[in-house]
């Protein structure tokens, strides 16, 4: 976590910092990335960065946790609160459809993740923190898909709930392949649910 003397800047000074954090680790993987390059766009000295972070990873963290915060914010709540009204691939559908609102509108954010999911050992220092969060969310989920009769009640929860945040992650992926977001949203959604829905078995 960031150090007091960073919450303790004005919120303009901080938003340089966030912001120059972001260009720099959406261009470059993590251990490339440099805290100079960092520090000079949102001028500040190289020096000061240290009194507001303990490194660069301690920054990366933080960014991290701001992205899963702001991603989760993008989830229909009234959908999710009035569960009781809709089936649970259809609230299923509707999270993931969150999550391709949230790539559309913060794009700069994408290639963050992609790097990140594609660096195992950092990505299990960073997400220690913050994977029980969507694990949490998908289990909840699927504990209502069970009482629903929706999912069969045998299933591991904890199993299914990681995959499905993992599903989540690689969806972004694989539509950003060609770098746009310029696809058709609910087809390619919809593909991922039949496979999550009926599998991948030939059907008699």
């Amino acid at each position: 976590m960031p150090k007091d003397t960073f919450f303790n800047l004005p919120e303009e000074k901080r938003e340089r910092i966030i912001e120059a954090a972001i260009d720099e680790f959406a261009t470059h993987p993590f251990h490339q990335a440099r805290v100079t390059a960092i520090a000079e766009e949102a001028g500040i000295a190289k020096g000061s960065f240290y009194q507001y972070f303990e490194d660069k990873k301690d920054l990366f963290k933080y960014l991290m946790e701001q992205i899963v915060r702001k991603k989760m914010s993008y989830i229909n709540r009234d959908l999710i609160e009035g569960k009781g009204k809709y089936g649970f691939f259809q609230l299923l559908r509707e999270v993931y459809l969150s999550g391709i609102r949230f790539a559309k509108d913060n794009p700069r954010l994408v290639p963050i993740g992609i790097m990140l999911i594609s660096d195992k050992e950092l990505y299990g220092e960073i997400f220690g923190e913050h994977e029980d969060k969507s694990v949490d969310f998908f289990q909840q989920l699927l504990e209502y898909g069970k009482e629903q009769g929706a999912v069969y009640p045998k299933i591991d929860s904890v199993l299914a709930a990681k995959m499905l945040a993992g599903m989540s992650y690689t969806l972004v992926d694989y539509v950003y392949a060609d770098g746009k977001l310029d696809f058709n949203d609910m087809e390619i959604i919809d593909q991922m649910l039949y496979i999550i829905e009926n599998g991948i078995k030939q059907k008699e």
